[in-house]
């Protein structure tokens, strides 16, 4: 058996059973508009193409096994593939959005996610640009996968692919199903201790 099919079946097999799961993913619940990343607003002048208006849907893509394994592949591939680097070690400035070729940091990982899931057929609508705090306090993105089985949460930080509602991430904002270039706060009330930067 080779290595691609074993990771595939592998994939296959983790395939989350919502349906039995006691804490089974559930549609992150988003608020009213807010503001744009200034990076991705910078990074929407620069690359238009990618930032088009999105046709909401009014229900999320189903999340079949073959959705499931691209989202693995997709998630896995790029986490290998790019180096962590700060926009300052790279570009010499504190914030710059972008799609990475060897190096980058967390908003570069997400573009480059959400680009490969749309090339393979993912609605833009479904594949959402998210804001975090990590528990240290730190600002963090990562990408939002949209499904009928819930909201699920690809980063570069944790090779797992979990429900948003599984993370330890107190959820900010993401981009608005309708309108890639328009932001959503989420309500996010879990119970879940954040504390400054450098604890």
């Amino acid at each position: 058996m080779t290595q691609k099919i074993r990771s595939g079946l592998l994939a296959i097999l983790a395939l989350p059973m919502l349906t039995t799961s006691s804490n089974a993913a559930s549609s992150m619940p988003s608020g009213l508009r807010t503001s744009q990343p200034i990076g991705h607003y910078q990074f929407c002048q620069d690359n238009p193409s990618s930032c088009r208006a999105k046709t909401g849907k009014p229900a999320a893509v189903q999340l079949t096994r073959a959705l499931w394994a691209a989202m693995q592949d997709v998630n896995n591939s790029i986490n290998t593939m790019i180096e962590p680097v700060t926009d300052m070690d790279l570009w010499g400035v504190e914030e710059r959005w972008s799609f990475p070729v060897n190096r980058g940091d967390c908003e570069d990982y997400v573009l480059l996610k959400q680009k490969q899931l749309q090339e393979r057929g993912v609605p833009a609508s479904d594949l959402l640009i998210t804001v975090v705090r990590q528990k240290n306090g730190a600002g963090h993105a990562v990408l939002t996968v949209r499904t009928d089985r819930g909201d699920f949460v690809l980063d570069n930080l944790e090779p797992k692919i979990l429900a948003w509602n599984e993370t330890e991430y107190k959820f900010l904002k993401r981009q608005s199903e309708k309108n890639a270039t328009q932001w959503v706060s989420v309500d996010d009330n879990r119970q879940v201790i954040v504390g400054s930067v450098g604890q």
